[in-house]
Order: structure tokens, then C-alpha cells, then sequence
């Protein structure tokens, strides 16, 4: 008896469902890429953005600091001071020729001798 040879080719119908799935994986690996892909965007940006409102804080912190020091009381009368403004009671004296002096002394060490 001839045997007859097997075909290792499944039947249609098997064929269909399988390229069926196949095509059904794929679709929802495309519509699933999209998102996720918006999705890990936005994951990166907020991070970034996360980074900069830090270092904002960071300086303003600094900045206020600054702030409250240039407001105190010692700091608002150096300024003034800086400007010529003097306290009441007090004489102004305007030296000039202070760097002519300067130079004519910078020959002297520690002790005032030369």
C-alpha cells in the first residue's frame, strides 16, 4: 500500500486565525504605542520641569535672603553713608588726595620705617 505523504501545511482555517492573531497583536501594539509614547514625553518633561521649579525655589530663597539683608537697618545706613548722607550731629569731612597719600606712604613697611 502506498502510504501517501503528510503535508506539514496546516489547514486554511488554522492559517487565517493565527495571521488573525498576528494582526490583532500588531494592532494593539500600535494603538498602544501612541500613548505611551505621549505618556514617557510628558514623564521626561515633568521631570525637567520638576529640576527647574527646584532651582527657581533655590534662587528665590537667596534672593529673599539677599533681601532682608540689604533691608536692615546697618545695611540702609552704610548706604547712606556711601551716598554723604550723616547722622544728625555729626560733621562731614571730605578728604581728598587719598590715593596721592597712599602712594607717597606705600614705601613704608609695617613699623612706619622705610
Amino acid at each position: 500500500m502506498p502510504r501517501k505523504k503528510r503535508s506539514r501545511r496546516p489547514p486554511p482555517a488554522t492559517l487565517v486565525r493565527r495571521w488573525s492573531v498576528v494582526c490583532g497583536i500588531a494592532l494593539v501594539a500600535y494603538l498602544y504605542y501612541h500613548p505611551l509614547r505621549a505618556y514617557l514625553s510628558t514623564r521626561h518633561e515633568r521631570s525637567a520641569v520638576r529640576s527647574e521649579v527646584l532651582q527657581l525655589a533655590a534662587q528665590k530663597r537667596e534672593l529673599r535672603r539677599r533681601l532682608n539683608v540689604a533691608t536692615s537697618t546697618d545695611a540702609l545706613a552704610r548706604e547712606a553713608r556711601e551716598l554723604g548722607y550723616v547722622r544728625p550731629g555729626e560733621r562731614l569731612f571730605i578728604v581728598k588726595g587719598i590715593p596721592a597719600w597712599e602712594k607717597a606712604h606705600s614705601t613704608l613697611d609695617g613699623h612706619g620705617r622705610r
